[in-house]
């Protein structure tokens, strides 16, 4: 496999390299404009992105939000996290969770906080190996 690189992701041209990825977790994306106007506005609430990149491509990402709340203090949120089917299984999510680990540790926070479906049993187990606990269920009430 080719040698990854992380980034945080700070301009539209990269934000936009992370569509098609996205697009894979997220299948309701249609376009690269939706995507681009709903991340922008994500980022104007504290939404951040890690990207994995193999050369010019992004094959995985994050996106994240630094929290705080009664329950865990100061903590991040991780709303998305993806990669392309192809690269899945080289260690790259693994990758990922440890970076977003390291910068909640240098922002001062006490936990590493995300969701994932009941049914995504493979997502589950990846989080399980990589230390993440269930501590509870999400709820939701469409409006």
């Amino acid at each position: 496999m080719k040698t990854i690189r992380l980034s945080h992701i700070d301009t539209e041209r990269d934000c936009l390299a992370c569509f098609v990825v996205a697009q894979e977790l997220r299948p309701h994306l249609i376009s690269k404009d939706v995507f681009a106007e709903q991340v922008s506005r994500q980022i104007r609430q504290g939404y951040r992105m890690l990207a994995a990149w193999q050369e010019d491509q992004v094959v995985a990402f994050a996106g994240y939000r630094l929290l705080e709340n009664l329950l865990y203090g100061r903590f991040i949120y991780v709303d998305d996290l993806a990669a392309m089917a192809e690269v899945r299984s080289h260690g790259i999510g693994r990758q990922i969770i440890e970076e977003l680990r390291q910068t909640a540790q240098r922002l001062a926070c006490t936990h590493l906080v995300l969701d994932t479906g009941l049914a995504n049993v493979l997502a589950q187990r990846f989080y399980f190996r990589q230390g993440l606990l269930a501590k509870g269920l999400h709820f939701s009430l469409p409006v």
